[in-house]
């Protein structure tokens, strides 16, 4: 049985077109998947470039009471921030409470800060355990004064008196970590701030 040359020539054509149409394909999946990787990587590149420049002004006031400053110093480009969260962090060990008893719970110890400053409870509507004020707006060039205070021993912890307590934090930093908001971008910093020595109140 002989096949007509019209229909191996219309076979023919439609594999050249479906190869073509299939590398089209591929060509197009390959450029939409350079392009996207090249966005990524600029969209990476620009949020790197406007990541906050914040600096810490940290100054004792006298009798545990501290002020630290938090001062937006550029990129100019980035122009303002939404939202500053900060908050203190605890140093790198892992408190366990070990016999609970006179209403003292793990929750307690987790909202504990162990470390040798807190945001002074109250002041900048910080909250109760001094882990941190409420979130603020900064513009490039600005700057907010918070209010700290020496951290005292926990309830629960018998017989050590603040002396003791500051003790064990001497030489140890004030731990930090700020998350920048602005729009839909997001940075989260973590400082260290020096430690004054404990000097025992008179």
């Amino acid at each position: 049985m002989s096949i007509p040359w019209t229909d191996v020539a219309t076979l023919v054509t439609a594999v050249a077109s479906a190869a073509a149409a299939a590398g089209s394909w591929k060509a197009a999946h390959r450029s939409a998947s350079t392009a996207d990787r090249v966005a990524r990587i600029e969209r990476e590149r620009w949020h790197a470039e406007l990541t906050p420049q914040v600096e810490l002004d940290f100054v004792e006031t006298g009798f545990g009471q501290a002020i630290v400053t938090v001062h937006l110093a550029g990129p100019d480009a980035l122009g303002h921030l939404d939202e500053v969260v900060i908050s203190v962090g605890n140093d790198d060990m892992e408190h366990q409470l070990l016999h609970e008893g006179n209403g003292v719970t793990q929750a307690d110890v987790d909202a504990h800060v162990w470390g040798p400053f807190r945001f002074s409870p109250g002041a900048n509507r910080t909250d109760d355990h001094g882990r941190g004020p409420e979130p603020f707006e900064l513009r490039v060039g600005t700057g907010r004064p918070l209010a700290m205070q020496r951290t005292r021993p926990g309830q629960w912890m018998e017989g050590k008196t603040q002396a003791m307590w500051q003790g064990e934090y001497a030489g140890q930093p004030i731990r930090l970590v700020l998350t920048c908001r602005r729009g839909e971008e997001t940075w989260v910093l973590a400082r260290r701030l020096e430690n004054p020595a404990f000097v025992q109140p008179e």
